[in-house]
Parts: C-alpha cells; structure tokens; sequence
C-alpha cells in the first residue's frame, strides 16, 4: 500500500470474493475491490494456475452519461509465476471518481500456454463511508444526507420537486436522467470529500453523473433550498444539451436559467441592473457568452443581466422556445445560429431587443429579476464570493 494512502484510509471490503476456475487451469481464488474515500479505490485478484501466469489486465466501466459503452483497462505489475496476487490502485489525483459513482470490473489472466481466464463482472459503488447516509427519493431526485431529521430532508426534496415543475411549465425542459443530491453537514465535510479542494468551496457537480453534492448546514435551510435549485437549474440544461458535440452553452444562459430556478427576486442584483442602466454601463450580450469577470462588481452585473435576459425571453416569447434552444445547442449550433432559428435574432439583436425592454417603462411582470444565487451569496453562498474575488461552484464532468 502506497504510503500517501495511510493517512486517510477508510477502507472497507465491499465485494464478497469471487472464486473463478476454469478448465484451463487457471483460478481465481479472490477478486475483490476496497474503497479508500475520496483518494482510491483499489482492486485486486489472487490466481493460481498450473502454469505461469504471465498477464492480468482489469477491465472497468463507469457508470455516467455516454453515447457509446467505454471499457478502460489497467495492466497491475507482478511477477510471473504460478501463484500471484495483482493488484491496481486508482488514484483519484489522476482522476476524479464521483461520490456514489457505480463501477462494474472483471479481469482477464493469461497462462504461459496461452490459456485465458475471464473472470465474471462484479460492481461497487464509490461511497464515502464516512458517514451513516440515509435516503430519501421523489420522482428524479434521490437525496442523501447524514445529519438532520426527516424534516429536513423533506424540504430540501420538496424545493427539488417544485424547482423542476416550475421549469417545466415554464420552459419546457426537464430532466433526462435521475440526479443523486449528497447533503454534507457544513462545507467543511464536503471539502474533506474533495481531493484538491479549496476553502471557498460550497459544492460540486458532476452533469455526466448526475451528481450534486452540497454543504448544507440544518441550520441554514433557506439558503440551502435555494442552493440546491440553482444547481438542478444548472443539472437540467446540462442533462438536455450532452451530446458527442461537447455543446457548450453562452454563460448568460447557463447561468440565467439556474438562477431563475431559484423562483425568487433578489434586490441587491436589482439595484445592481437598475445602476448599470442609469449610468448606460450595461454588458452586451454577447460579452456574457463568455466566462464572468473575476472582479466582484463586474460579475453581480454579469449574473444580474443573465437573469433579466432569461427572464425577459421566458415572459416575452413562448416558453417552450427555451427547450428548442437547448436542443439546437445539443445538435452543435453556434449561439447565433440557434438564437436566429428560434427567435429570428442573433445576440445582437437580442442585446438589442433586451435593452430596449429594461430601459424602457417599468414592466409589469414583477418577476424580472428572477432568482438568483448571487444575492445570497452576499451573506451565505461561499462557492461564489470571497474577499476581492468571485468563485463559481465547482463543476466536474468526467473522469479518465
């Protein structure tokens, strides 16, 4: 065992060995896998043959969104003989391997002769044993959390469930795929789930697992419902627009979509929007297709603008139109392509068309500003804003 593992070992065998024999031969007399949570998980396989055994290979896949099954392999080093032990450690520096993430692995050995041995398929799930998890699931959305009572988890699923159906109604769009939420007790306990984390840090995503993973202090409920609906805004729009194309959506979107999710107006980025419209400081949009500022003031415009665009192209136009946007990005439209085949405008025209709107009479929808992360973070949301710089969540979407 590698001595950077010692440290933090949670190791526990979580597959009952399997004994394989084979005409041939060969056998393996224990094929195991053991979890040590976040750093490795690390397989091994006892063999003992009649001739020397001079290949193993471990094949495994994951389990995450693809358009095609990938099988990867590891060639563990031992010495030929006729009675060996193979084993691969996966390190998590090299690779990212989700919480909850489910692995399916077998192994392939060869003999001097030729013989080969293809042992069955067995599966583990990467947990971090940690802790005492308990579930609770409605309709898409499987919640796990270890601290708080059923209360507790019930509104945060409940908020789950109503973020959905109002994105639903209102856009059409909805999830493709069942989404796992894990609720650590503080942000601290999630960064010691993270392998190079930094203390800022509030959350993580994975879109091609279908994994959101929260801190969410019992005593914070509030925050964390709005949290937790900024992210499946963002695990939605994710979900619908995964394609072999590697889509990648205009930051105004992506991000106005998960904070109008969140279904509730924010002041402070209203009085941040009416300030840059007084002084005619807006941002146009299609500098927002790009990554935000780091700068603090330039990025609450930024967010500002993002949802009052969204808002403006879901009350204004039909909502469904949102969903054929999405799906255009998915088939690997450029932004102006998709933006002209829905709306019949480019960015251009829709900086156009949007300041026109928010800088013309008060409108009477009171929604404009709707929802966001962003206000909150002001006080609570520490993934996004510290001291002299602006942070986003986390966002991880595969591993090797």
């Amino acid at each position: 065992m590698t001595k950077w593992l010692l440290p933090i070992i949670l190791a526990v065998l979580v597959i009952m060995p399997s004994i394989t024999h084979a005409e041939s031969g060969i056998s393996a007399t224990d094929s195991s896998a053991q979890i040590y949570f976040p750093s490795a998980l690390t397989f091994t396989v006892n063999v003992e043959s009649r001739n020397d055994i001079v290949k193993v290979r471990l094949h495994y896949q994951v389990d995450s969104m693809n358009y095609a099954q990938v099988t990867n392999e590891a060639w563990p080093v031992f010495t030929p003989s006729t009675k060996i032990k193979a084993q691969w450690v996966w390190d998590m520096r090299k690779a990212v391997l989700p919480i909850g993430t489910t692995v399916v692995y077998w192994w392939t050995i060869e003999a001097a002769t030729g013989d080969i041995l293809t042992t069955p398929a067995q599966k583990i799930r990467f947990d971090d044993i940690r802790y005492d998890w308990k579930k609770i699931s409605s309709g898409q959305i499987n919640l796990f959390w270890y601290q708080g009572n059923q209360n507790f988890a019930d509104q945060l699923i409940a908020a789950g469930q109503q973020t959905l159906m109002m994105l639903a109604e209102d856009t059409g769009v909805q999830l493709e795929q069942p989404v796992n939420i894990y609720i650590y007790a503080s942000a601290q306990d999630l960064q010691s789930a993270l392998i190079f984390p930094q203390e800022w840090s509030g959350g993580v995503a994975y879109y091609a697992y279908g994994m959101i993973a929260i801190g969410i202090p019992t005593n914070e409920l509030d925050w964390g419902k709005g949290a937790l609906a900024h992210e499946l805004g963002h695990m939605v729009s994710h979900q619908i627009t995964f394609s072999p194309y590697g889509a990648v959506l205009p930051f105004w979107l992506d991000e106005g979509l998960a904070m109008y999710a969140q279904g509730k107006s924010d002041p402070y980025l209203g009085s941040v929007l009416e300030k840059a419209i007084a002084q005619h400081n807006l941002i146009s949009v299609r500098s927002l297709a790009s990554p935000f500022s780091a700068i603090p003031a330039e990025a609450y415009l930024s967010y500002a603008e993002s949802q009052s665009i969204v808002s403006f192209l879901i009350q204004n136009y039909s909502g469904d139109k949102i969903l054929h946007l999405l799906n255009l990005f998915k088939e690997g439209n450029t932004y102006d392509e998709a933006l002209i085949q829905v709306y019949g405008f480019d960015q251009d025209g829709l900086d156009a068309l949007w300041q026109e709107y928010v800088t013309g009479p008060i409108p009477s929808q009171p929604n404009i500003y709707h929802g966001t992360s962003i206000g909150m973070v002001r006080d609570s949301l520490r993934w996004y804003i510290q001291p002299g710089q602006l942070r986003t969540m986390a966002t991880l979407t595969g591993v090797d």
